[in-house]
C-alpha cells in the first residue's frame, strides 16, 4: 500500500512538473524582469529580446533595473527588486553582474543568488543567470566567469543563459572580437543581438 502511494505521488509530481514546463514552452507571452548593470542596459538588451521574440510570434514584456557597476548584492540591498519579484507579475527574473571571475564575485553569485532563488520560488517565478564575459584585457579569466555562473545556477536551481560561453566559442573559433564594442568590454550591437538570441532560445526551453 505504501509503495503504491509513493509511486502515485512521484508520478503526480513528475506530471505536474512536465505540465508546467510544457505550459511555459507553449506560451505566447512572457513577462521578464532584468536585474543587472551596464552589460544589460548598453544597447538596451531587453528591447532587443522583445524584437527577436516578436519575429518568432512571441510577445515579451520587460522591466529593467540596471545601474553602472551594480552587482546583485547592491540591487538586493536597495530593496526595490524584492517588491517587483513579490508582485507576481513576472515569469522570469534574469540576474546579471560581472564579470565575476574572482572569488568575491563567485561568492556573491551564489550567496545572494540564493536569496533571489528563495524569493522567486515563493512567488512562482523562474530565476535565471545571464552569463556574461570579461573584457578583452582580461580574456584569460573567461573560464572563471563561465565556471562561476554555471556553478551558481546549478547550486540555486536556476536557468543558465550561457551567453558568455557562446561568446568564447565564437572568439576562439574565429579570432574575431566583433561582439565587443570599442571599449573592449561592453557589447557591440552585434554582441547584444547575439546575447538576445541566446537568451530567448534558452528561455523557451523552460
Amino acid at each position: 500500500m505504501q509503495k503504491s502511494l509513493f509511486l502515485f505521488i512521484a508520478l503526480a509530481i513528475t506530471c505536474s512538473s512536465l505540465f508546467g514546463q510544457q505550459e511555459i514552452h507553449n506560451a505566447k507571452e512572457f513577462d521578464i524582469l532584468f536585474i543587472g548593470n551596464s552589460l544589460t542596459y548598453v544597447n538596451n538588451l531587453p528591447q532587443l529580446i522583445k524584437k527577436h521574440a516578436a519575429q518568432k510570434g512571441v510577445k515579451i514584456n520587460t522591466k529593467m533595473i540596471a545601474f553602472p557597476n551594480y552587482a546583485i548584492e547592491d540591487h538586493w540591498n536597495d530593496g526595490q527588486v524584492q517588491k517587483l519579484i513579490s508582485s507576481k507579475v513576472y515569469d522570469f527574473v534574469i540576474l546579471q553582474q560581472g564579470p565575476s571571475s574572482q572569488s568575491d564575485g563567485r561568492k556573491m553569485l551564489i550567496e545572494f543568488g540564493k536569496k533571489y532563488s528563495n524569493l522567486c520560488k515563493l512567488h512562482e517565478v523562474r530565476l535565471c543567470y545571464f552569463m556574461v564575459w570579461p573584457s578583452l584585457n582580461y580574456y584569460h579569466s573567461f573560464d572563471g566567469v563561465i565556471k562561476n555562473y554555471t556553478d551558481a545556477a546549478a547550486i540555486n536551481n536556476a536557468v543558465l543563459l550561457p551567453v558568455g560561453q557562446i561568446w568564447k566559442d565564437y572568439v576562439d573559433s574565429t579570432n574575431s572580437t566583433e561582439y565587443y564594442g570599442q571599449d573592449r568590454f561592453h557589447p557591440s550591437i552585434k554582441g547584444s543581438q547575439i546575447s538576445a538570441k541566446v537568451i530567448f532560445e534558452y528561455l523557451l526551453q523552460y
